[in-house]
């Protein structure tokens, strides 16, 4: 087996994607910040003290997005040519969901988990004064599109947002 992100010598590199053609791809991310009731009840009623805590999460979301280069040592730099991320309160916490976009060389599935994982940061950081039990949990690529593997949809998450 030989890994793609090693060279001959066994040394960390970045794969070369010069050849490759660029081709439309997406991927879509979920995550969950699980927190206690009086958190989720700040949320819904808009009581948190640092303010608009989904209008923050989603903007950081975004700007992880466009900055997953930067985080990732070994990512390609990409033209992130969309991104979104929506927040839902639900009783025992928040769900969120990224798809980032390309038409790019490789694929986004980096950016989109970056995206949701500094989204549920921005909640936690968010909150962390009502509650600092707050939790991450199950961040995941539920599907992707594009590229040289085509399309892909985790098994149990078809058609969920």
């Amino acid at each position: 087996m030989s890994f793609t992100h090693l060279d001959s010598a066994g040394r960390a590199h970045m794969v070369d994607v010069t050849a490759k053609t660029p081709t439309v791809r997406t991927a879509t991310a979920r995550g969950f910040v699980r927190c206690g009731a009086d958190v989720v009840a700040a949320l819904r009623d808009g009581t948190t003290p640092k303010g608009d805590v989904l209008a923050v999460a989603r903007i950081a979301g975004i700007q992880a997005a466009k900055s997953t280069a930067t985080l990732l040592p070994l990512a390609h730099v990409i033209g992130v040519h969309r991104a979104s991320v929506e927040l839902d309160i639900v009783d025992h916490g928040v769900e969120i969901e990224a798809t980032v976009g390309t038409a790019d060389r490789t694929g986004v599935e980096m950016e989109a988990l970056t995206a949701v994982s500094v989204t549920a940061l921005a909640v936690v950081d968010m909150v962390k004064g009502i509650d600092k039990s707050v939790v991450i949990e199950n961040v995941r690529i539920v599907a992707k599109s594009g590229g040289r593997s085509g399309d892909w949809v985790r098994p149990g998450e078809e058609g969920q947002s």
